[in-house]
């Protein structure tokens, strides 16, 4: 079994490198390592250059973040997709094995798992743990979403069910996952350990502004499905599960 890991890069030379090694350190697996870099004007592309674990790297300009990912999954040739942001890296060397002994099971068409936030300056200090937990009806109304850094899926879904919407700019990923999960109820499996640390400072929470155009996008995304949905009552829930996600930290 092959998975394909698509890296998403704009003048990331600070983190590429990480992520790099996370990918290529992966111990018992068949990986396909895309990258895909949005015309870096730093160092970005000479670190990647380097690493002869890249399959495929293309370089040009995008739309955008979502954009580029689509161009990642449509050059996949793996039977397992994953996407993995270039300031994020994996837990250790065995995260991917792992997932691929999950997709063993024919009937398992997504898997995710658990992710910490790492301070910048040191990615061994925990910020936030971001804890999962198995898919039920209505838990995407609540707030709920696997972290996607963390999620792993057939190539076929993507096949099937479409891959980013574009219209949506900031929650693209909360998008996607609601229709493959909720609308579609692909069957998946919750993997109850961290597999991915991510370094504080991604769009979504660069501001407060961005903060509110993800939640309303989300709520548009929502009122599709639902009739019930309030903005406030949504963000108050998720403002209450993230407190907890600041003041807990993970067993492994």
């Amino acid at each position: 079994m092959k998975i394909s890991i698509i890296t998403v890069c704009y003048n990331s030379a600070k983190t590429i490198e990480d992520t790099l090694k996370s990918v290529a350190n992966q111990k018992d697996v068949n990986i396909e390592h895309i990258l895909i870099d949005g015309a870096s004007t730093d160092e970005t592309l000479q670190i990647i250059k380097q690493h002869n674990s890249v399959t495929t790297l293309i370089s040009e300009r995008d739309k955008g973040i979502y954009d580029a990912m689509n161009k990642g999954i449509a050059l996949a040739t793996g039977d397992v997709v994953g996407i993995l942001n270039a300031d994020d890296f994996y837990m250790h060397d065995r995260v991917l094995s792992e997932v691929v002994q999950v997709f063993l099971d024919p009937s398992i068409e997504a898997c995710y798992g658990d992710l910490v936030y790492v301070s910048q300056q040191d990615t061994n200090k925990v910020v936030r743990y971001w804890k999962s937990r198995d898919y039920a009806d209505g838990l995407f109304k609540l707030g709920w979403m696997p972290a996607h850094p963390t999620f792993f899926v057939r190539k076929g879904v993507y096949e099937r069910l479409g891959d980013f919407d574009l219209n949506y700019k900031i929650a693209a990923d909360f998008e996607l996952l609601f229709r493959f999960i909720e609308k579609n109820k692909i069957k998946t499996k919750y993997i109850p350990k961290v597999l991915v640390k991510m370094r504080l400072g991604g769009t979504t929470n660069k501001s407060l502004s961005n903060v509110f155009k993800q939640n309303k996008e989300i709520i548009a995304i929502l009122s599709k499905y639902y009739v019930d949905i309030s903005l406030v009552k949504f963000m108050l829930r998720k403002l209450f599960n993230r407190f907890f996600q600041f003041i807990c930290h993970p067993k492994n």
